[in-house]
Formats: structure tokens, sequence, C-alpha cells
């Protein structure tokens, strides 16, 4: 029984995009000590916008870009990336806000929670073009 190439496209995408980002961290930050950057969500790129563009492209390519869905892929795609840019990052922006008020009120008592962050423009571009790349390599790997 061969894997699906959908399932092989979410895989490798989010595999190149989670190891992009430990390499930009390593990278901005002078250490290979940045392993959280394999699982953690934020930063160049946006693996999730990998993902789900690479599904999209797959789709595309084998399915045609007047399918049903195409459509749908494009939508979820569509709304991943919105969510990344708009919503999470205003989250993550506000989640360091609050923990700068805790730090500045000196209540060393409260347990900092984690502030997720969201993505850039830039960084959810960066994870499209790697979903628009695999995508095709994949499609072309399994054609």
């Amino acid at each position: 029984m061969a894997i699906s190439p959908y399932i092989v496209t979410i895989i490798a995408s989010w595999i190149v995009a989670q190891g992009a980002k430990y390499i930009v961290a390593a990278l901005k930050n002078r250490t290979l000590r940045t392993f959280r950057q394999l699982y953690l969500s934020g930063n160049m790129p946006s693996a999730h916008t990998a993902t789900v563009v690479s599904v999209m492209t797959l789709i595309g390519w084998r399915e045609g870009a007047d399918s049903a869905v195409f459509g749908l892929a494009l939508t979820v795609a569509a709304v991943v990336m919105y969510d990344a840019v708009m919503v999470r990052r205003s989250v993550g922006e506000q989640g360091a806000a609050i923990r700068a008020i805790i730090e500045a009120a000196r209540y060393n008592k409260v347990v900092f929670p984690r502030a997720a962050k969201g993505h850039t423009p830039v960084e959810v571009l960066a994870g499209a073009a790697i979903g628009l790349l695999i995508g095709c390599v994949v499609f072309i790997a399994t054609k």
C-alpha cells in the first residue's frame, strides 16, 4: 500500500518549514540551541501556511484549478494565512504586552502564560513559497 501523495506533501512541507524555522533562529541567535523552534508556532517561516499551500498546490495540479476541492483548499489556505497574520499575531502581541505589565508591576509570584506568536506577512509569504515548492515537487515525483 503506497502512502498518499497528499499525506507526503503535508509531512514534507511541515518538516521543511519547521527545519527552516530552526535554521533561521539558529543564525539569528548565533546558537544551535534553538530546539524549541522545531515544534513551536510563530517565527519565520509559517509552517501552517507551508502545509496548507502545499496541499492546495498538489490538489490544483492533480484535480485542476477549476475543481471544487481546489476551491475548498484555496479557501482553507486563505483562512489559515489570514488567521496567522491578523488574529494570532495580534494575540501574541497582546500576550507580550500583558507579560510586560506583569513584569513592570513586579508581581513575581505570577506564573507567566506563554504568549503564542502569530506571523508577519513576510513569514506567511515564505511559508507559502515553501508550500508551493513542496506541492510541485510531490506532484512531479508522484506523476
